[in-house]
């Protein structure tokens, strides 16, 4: 009989299957990608909002990012990761307190239709970086995309038989959406690395809509859908690799010159150091400017007040007493 676990358990052993399974904390706006141990961090490409009209940073840009529709009759603009930085009101379908989280809008005339609120959770389908938002404007219900298209006409005198199935299936089109929970608007944005320094920091592009308009397609060309080294592999600055590359010459310098100077030259005790005649006179050199150095600066050192010094010469001594007999004669 399998023996059953105690409910009071289960909580701990699901948290540390979750824990297992992220192993790596992400700021907001990045992603690891455990299959080639990168880090795509998006945070590079998003628009910071304007400081007192004016930019926080020479390179920032003072508009969100736009997107042509070509034959699409609307143009868009959104922001990644971030809300837009425009000043949007009358969202369509939108309450206003969320207005100021919209991170991708059209607008058809005067009316602004948001596709969707802001989102810092960038993840992978398959190999595609994708980062989606959600909760846009409602979906329009009578749009026209949707019914069915009769695609070949028989002839004319069907043409009032065509007509009245083509209503019916509108009527019931309508009757069938208005019993459906409202749909809203959301985008979907594809990141396609590009590694093309003259290149803008995004090149976005429309890709297209569902029929019914509720769904919007992007894709984004940037050097940071590129990915790059996590922070937690990146100990090491430019500083610190170029130390543990000297380390290593001098390891090998060291090492190997001991070993030639002990099997090939028979040398023993500091003379099996390679260039140990070169060392050693280097060494030579600085002890002696030393010993000059530490003499001259002693010369400045005030002296303690007192008798001098007589001079321990023989000559100085004799010197002295002649000094001193002749002083007595002159007494005399």
């Amino acid at each position: 009989m399998r023996p059953n676990l105690p409910t009071t358990l289960l909580p701990l052993l699901l948290r540390s299957t979750t824990f297992a399974a992220d192993p790596k904390e992400t700021k907001p706006c990045t992603v690891y990608n455990p299959s080639n141990g990168n880090t795509y961090d998006l945070n590079t490409i998003t628009v910071q909002p304007l400081i007192d009209h004016k930019k926080a940073h020479k390179d920032d840009r003072i508009e969100s990012w736009h997107a042509r529709g070509y034959d699409y009759d609307r143009n868009f603009t959104m922001n990644f990761c971030a809300p837009v930085i425009e000043t949007i009101e009358d969202v369509v379908g939108v309450e206003e307190e969320l207005w100021r989280n919209v991170s991708a809008f059209y607008m058809v005339g005067k009316k602004t239709y948001s596709m969707g609120q802001a989102s810092t959770e960038p993840f992978f389908r398959g190999r595609k970086l994708v980062l989606n938002y959600t909760d846009g404007s409602p979906c329009d219900s009578e749009s026209d995309r949707l019914l069915p298209r009769k695609l070949n006409v028989p002839d004319d005198d069907d043409d009032d038989d065509d007509k009245d199935d083509w209503d019916d299936d509108r009527k019931g089109h309508k009757d069938s959406k208005s019993k459906e929970p409202v749909r809203r608007k959301s985008t979907l944005i594809s990141f396609t690395c590009d590694r093309d320094s003259l290149a803008p920091k995004v090149h976005l592009s429309f890709i297209g809509s569902d029929p019914d308009e509720c769904t919007f397609f992007f894709e984004a060309r940037s050097m940071a859908a590129c990915g790059g080294v996590s922070e937690a592999q990146q100990t090491l600055g430019p500083g610190g690799v170029f130390g543990v590359i000297a380390l290593i010459a001098a390891a090998v310098y060291l090492l190997g010159g001991i070993a030639y100077q002990r099997t090939v030259m028979h040398q023993r005790g500091w003379r099996q150091l390679p260039n140990y005649t070169l060392w050693a006179g280097i060494f030579g050199f600085v002890s002696d400017i030393f010993v000059i150095l530490t003499s001259s600066c002693a010369r400045f050192i005030p002296r303690r007040r007192g008798y001098n010094q007589l001079p321990t010469s023989s000559r100085g001594r004799d010197a002295e007493a002649n000094g001193l007999m002749d002083q007595y004669d002159d007494d005399l």
